[in-house]
C-alpha cells in the first residue's frame, strides 16, 4: 500500500480537528506515518520525521504554519515534497486552505509535479549544522547592544560593520525575516543569496544579492561579545568572537508539492495585500 507522511503542529483544537478528519479520509486508501507528537495525542505509533523516506512515504502532509514546514524541512536529510495544509496566518509555504484539503489531496495522490527550492549549508568551525530552507540569521546575544563582524563572499571583504546582525536568506526566504528587515522580494528561480544588515549603524549598509554558489564568510571582530546564530527559526545556538560561519548552497533543496498554477508573483500580491 503506498504511504504518506503527517506532520502537525496538533497544539490548538481546530488543528487537531483536521488532522483527525484527513487520516479518516486516508486510511482506506494509503498508510500514514504520523509525527510522534501528533501520533501521541492520537494515541497511535509514531514514525521520526527522519525515517519517512526510508519507510516508503511519498510526500509529507504538512497542518499548520511555515514554522511546521520548516521544521519539519530541517527533520529530513533528503527532504520529502511537502504539502502545507495553512492553519497559521500568512503563510509562504502553505498554500492550502483548510476547506480545501481534502479535495487537494485527492488530486495530489493522482499525481503531482515537484517544486525544489534551494537551501543554504552553515558550517560553524568546520560543524556541520541544519541547513536553512529559509534564511540563517545571526543576532547580539544582549538587546541593545550592537555586533560589529565582517562579511566576505568568495574570499573577498563585502562588508565590515556595526549592527544588530545579518539576515542570509534564500529566495524562499526573501519574503520571510529578510524582507521585513528591509530586504528584496526575490522570485524563487533567482539563483542568488539575499545578505541583509540588521538595523546598520552605517547609512551606507544596504542589503545584497549575491549569487547563491558563492561561499559568504562571516567573522565577529569585537571580543567578549556573543551572538545567536538561528536557523529557520528552528534551530539556534550561540557564536563567540572565535568563531567562523560559513554560508554555501546546500547540495540537496527543499521539495514542496506543487499546487498553484498562478505563480510566485500572485502569490506575494495575495499573501501581502
Amino acid at each position: 500500500m503506498r504511504k504518506v507522511g503527517i506532520i502537525s503542529r496538533c497544539d490548538r483544537d481546530e488543528i487537531f480537528s483536521l488532522v483527525e478528519k484527513i487520516i479518516d479520509h486516508l486510511k482506506s486508501r494509503v498508510d500514514v506515518l504520523i509525527d510522534p507528537k501528533t501520533a501521541q495525542r492520537l494515541h497511535l505509533e509514531g514514525t521520526q520525521m527522519a525515517d519517512m523516506k526510508k519507510k516508503g512515504a511519498e510526500f509529507i502532509i504538512s497542518i499548520g504554519g511555515d514554522g511546521t514546514v520548516l521544521r519539519g524541512i530541517q527533520k529530513m536529510d533528503d527532504p520529502l515534497p511537502v504539502l502545507g495544509i495553512n492553519m497559521g496566518t500568512i503563510g509562504f509555504l502553505v498554500d492550502v486552505a483548510p476547506e480545501d484539503s481534502l479535495c487537494v489531496i485527492d488530486k495530489v495522490l493522482s499525481g503531482f509535479e515537484v517544486e525544489e527550492r534551494s537551501r543554504l549549508s552553515i558550517l560553524v568551525n568546520d560543524e556541520i549544522i541544519p541547513c536553512a530552507t529559509n534564511e540563517v540569521v545571526i543576532l547580539t546575544a544582549n538587546p541593545a547592544k550592537m555586533l560589529s563582524y565582517r562579511i566576505f563572499v568568495d574570499m573577498i571583504p563585502l562588508e565590515e560593520l556595526r549592527a544588530d546582525g545579518a539576515v542570509f536568506a534564500t529566495p524562499t526566504g526573501s519574503t520571510a525575516y529578510a524582507m521585513s528587515a528591509g530586504g528584496p522580494i526575490v522570485d524563487p528561480r533567482v539563483d542568488g543569496t539575499v545578505i541583509v544588515p540588521l538595523a546598520p549603524f552605517k547609512l551606507s549598509s544596504r542589503p545584497w544579492v549575491v549569487p547563491a554558489r558563492s561561499e559568504i564568510k562571516v567573522e565577529l571582530t569585537v571580543p567578549k561579545k556573543e551572538a545567536v546564530l538561528v536557523i529557520d527559526g528552528q534551530y539556534s545556538r550561540k557564536i563567540k568572537e572565535e568563531d567562523t560561519i560559513i554560508i554555501t548552497r546546500a547540495d540537496i533543496p527543499a521539495r514542496f508539492v506543487r499546487t498553484r498554477e498562478d505563480g510566485f508573483y500572485e502569490k506575494v500580491r495575495s499573501k501581502l495585500a
